[in-house]
């Protein structure tokens, strides 16, 4: 039996919504709602709740967050709001929609939409904050946090390519900045290849080398049918 899965996107700056197929195929023009501010769980799950009634039936439901999630529940929102510590996600989201669910990292669920589960494969999602996750021969680590890793002049790898350093820098000095933060990725984790995905990646203008891959935004979803496979 063929099973619907609706995809969900919780950002910093948006959600995004959109029901799809077992053939990753989507069943209905992605829906974006601003992300509500202060963006606490009730918060934004009052404005998922109102996504869910423009959305056609679905089977079950995969969730991507930007922060650390453990089994559901989410431990960290750098971007959110701190009422989401310890937040059970996966529990609230079932709750509403009475359909079994799922919740990871929405860098992890990226990937899974993106990678080809051969060699060491790396993700960066480029958005509100910095996403990051690591494949090895399509086994994921999870819930790697590189965003918050020092980068440069005691700041962090999301203070210069997260929306801040869009913001500090401009496009011509994030793109800078992106560039030589690639480089020194590779040289730390030598992957075979990195996607990078996230809302900001149309902002970026600087040339890879080809093992560099940039991806399409919709993956983000995409990679939710994946996540009821592993």
């Amino acid at each position: 039996m063929a099973l619907t899965t609706l995809a969900i996107d919780i950002g910093g700056t948006s959600l995004k919504m959109m029901a799809v197929d077992e053939q990753d195929q989507p069943l209905q023009e992605r829906e974006k709602q601003p992300t509500p501010r202060p963006a606490t769980p009730q918060a934004i799950l009052k404005t998922l709740e109102d996504m869910f009634t423009r959305q056609p039936k679905f089977d079950r439901v995969s969730v991507g967050f930007p922060g650390v999630v453990k089994d559901g529940v989410v431990e960290t929102a750098p971007n959110l709001d701190g009422e989401w510590a310890s937040f059970d996600l996966a529990h609230a989201i079932q709750k509403k929609t009475s359909k079994p669910t799922k919740a990871a990292n929405d860098a992890d669920i990226q990937g899974y939409g993106l990678i080809h589960g051969k060699g060491l494969e790396m993700v960066i999602t480029l958005g509100t904050g910095l996403g990051s996750a690591l494949f090895i021969d399509g086994k994921l680590v999870p819930n790697l946090e590189l965003g918050h890793h020092p980068f440069k002049d005691n700041q962090t790898y999301e203070d210069y390519l997260g929306k801040r350093g869009v913001e500090k820098h401009g496009i011509e000095g994030w793109n800078h900045h992106l560039e030589e933060a690639v480089n020194l990725m590779r040289r730390i984790f030598n992957f075979d290849r990195l996607y990078v995905g996230g809302g900001n990646m149309h902002k970026v203008t600087c040339k890879f080398s080809k093992d560099v891959t940039i991806s399409k935004n919709i993956a983000g979803l995409l990679g939710g049918i994946k996540l009821w496979e592993v």
